[in-house]
């Protein structure tokens, strides 16, 4: 009970019932008395009045009169003269004396608890107004036993009354919170039960149907992640059922290359001058697909192989890059800057690199291609004694919001329609391989801006490799 929402809340709703019913108990009490007092009085008076029809009544009919009317003796005031009306023999002291003629409410309240907590039978005095202008002042004499037996009865009654309501109200709103909260919550709980065994499954996605605000929106918030944890899972299995069969083309690519390597070998042998400048180009471009198509395999395996650091020349690299998309893009007005120190030697790797840098290029390439409009693609390097840094910019149309919020997110970072978005995947791995990163530093209508940074020192390559 106590660890359940509505047992919880049914106890709570019987606590601040019964606290509401003691603020309302107290001024209660406190009313009844008075009300009880000022009747002893008002039938005193009452009982005062055969003095009014004959100045001499018999001690058998005063004893009577008092007796009726629950006093010792009456007093009343005419005309200030103090009359002793009736009277009879006061078993013992008065120890109080109570002034109802205008007591505040906090004089009521603190005789009343009094008058409740004090077990002692006492004699009390009691003033009051006469009712109906039958003099100035009434005092009478009486036992206040009677008066807080009262009190307490009154006050049992009270406290049964308020366990009562206390139950009623609780049991309503136990039933209610069972039909609009609990109910519901529980409905929900279900469903991420459900969820829970087949989150593949889009049948199993919760659809909205509280009728409580708070719940709905509970309810909403929850269908929207089923919703993206679905699609994430399907991405991802069909992410492993591509590598999969990546894994296997790649397998099938890398023979069919390894054998026009084979004779790419016996073309560079020959005389034509034109083929002794294109074939070495030529047996790159297959070496680096016979590579390509190796650590295809491994990344199917585990992971992006560790780079294997060796001294290259950067602007070989870039060279390379340049003319591969020179000749990808025939007759496009595209031009290429490079500002690329010929000296500047990295300790990297090459493939890895070249990978990483042709990327990108092909991506600012593209996406000036798609514009229609004449373009440039400028690549320039600098160091300083902690980092190489080469910086890649295009005057092509930007990259749109969705593709920068998914830049390095496979499959959805793409920028051309038909895109896979791996491109950009592909190089921060790689850089991020050799302890460096890449990072997008502009990018708006006018054009875009990357860095490829690399350390120095090998102690970020171990970690970054991991």
């Amino acid at each position: 009970m106590t660890n359940s929402l509505s047992g919880r809340f049914l106890i709570l709703t019987v606590i601040f019932v019964m606290l509401a019913e003691v603020f309302i108990f107290v001024p209660s009490v406190a009313r009844f008395r008075e009300d009880y007092l000022l009747a002893r009085l008002e039938r005193a008076q009452i009982a005062s009045l055969a003095l009014e029809a004959d100045d001499m009544i018999s001690p058998a009919l005063e004893t009577e009169l008092l007796r009726n009317a629950e006093v010792y003796n009456v007093v009343l005031r005419r005309d200030e003269i103090r009359q002793l009306a009736l009277s009879s023999p006061i078993p013992s002291p008065i120890t109080a004396t109570y002034d109802m003629r205008d007591p505040s409410a906090m004089t009521l309240i603190a005789d009343a608890l009094r008058t409740l907590v004090d077990p002692e039978d006492r004699i009390v005095r009691v003033i009051g107004h006469p009712v109906r202008d039958g003099g100035l002042l009434i005092e009478v004499t009486m036992d206040e036993m009677p008066l807080r037996n009262a009190l307490l009865e009154y006050g049992r009654n009270i406290l049964f009354l308020s366990a009562f309501i206390s139950i009623i109200t609780a049991s309503l709103l136990f039933l209610s919170v069972q039909i609009l909260l609990v109910r519901p919550i529980k409905g929900v709980v279900g469903h991420m039960q459900a969820y829970a065994k087949a989150p593949e499954d889009a049948r199993q996605i919760i659809t909205p149907r509280a009728s409580v605000t708070e719940l709905r929106d509970a309810e909403e918030a929850l269908r929207m992640m089923q919703t993206q944890l679905t699609s994430s899972l399907k991405q991802k299995e069909r992410l492993a059922q591509l590598g999969g069969a990546v894994a296997k083309v790649s397998h099938d690519l890398r023979n069919i290359l390894t054998s026009a390597q084979l004779f790419t070998d016996r073309i560079e042998s020959s005389d034509d001058p034109l083929v002794k400048r294109m074939a070495p180009k030529l047996v790159g471009s297959i070496t680096r697909a016979v590579n390509l198509c190796e650590t295809t395999l491994a990344f199917g395996r585990v992971d992006e192989p560790a780079p294997r650091l060796s001294r290259v020349n950067l602007a070989q690299i870039v060279g390379d890059v340049i003319d591969s998309e020179r000749l990808a893009a025939a007759d496009y007005p595209l031009s290429f800057a490079e500002d690329i120190p010929a000296t500047m030697t990295l300790r990297a790797d090459g493939e890895q690199l070249y990978r990483a840098i042709f990327n990108l290029v092909r991506n600012a390439r593209q996406a000036i291609m798609a514009t229609g409009d004449p373009g440039e693609i400028g690549l320039q390097a600098v160091e300083d004694d902690l980092t190489w840094s080469l910086t890649i910019t295009d005057t092509g149309p930007g990259l749109p919001k969705k593709a920068q919020e998914h830049l390095f997110q496979p499959f959805q970072g793409g920028v051309r329609k038909g895109g896979s978005g791996l491109g950009l995947v592909i190089a921060a791995d790689l850089v991020r391989g050799h302890g460096g990163r890449l990072e997008l530093k502009s990018t708006n209508a006018q054009g875009t801006t990357f860095l490829i940074q690399l350390p120095k020192e090998d102690m970020a390559l171990a970690p970054a490799a991991e």
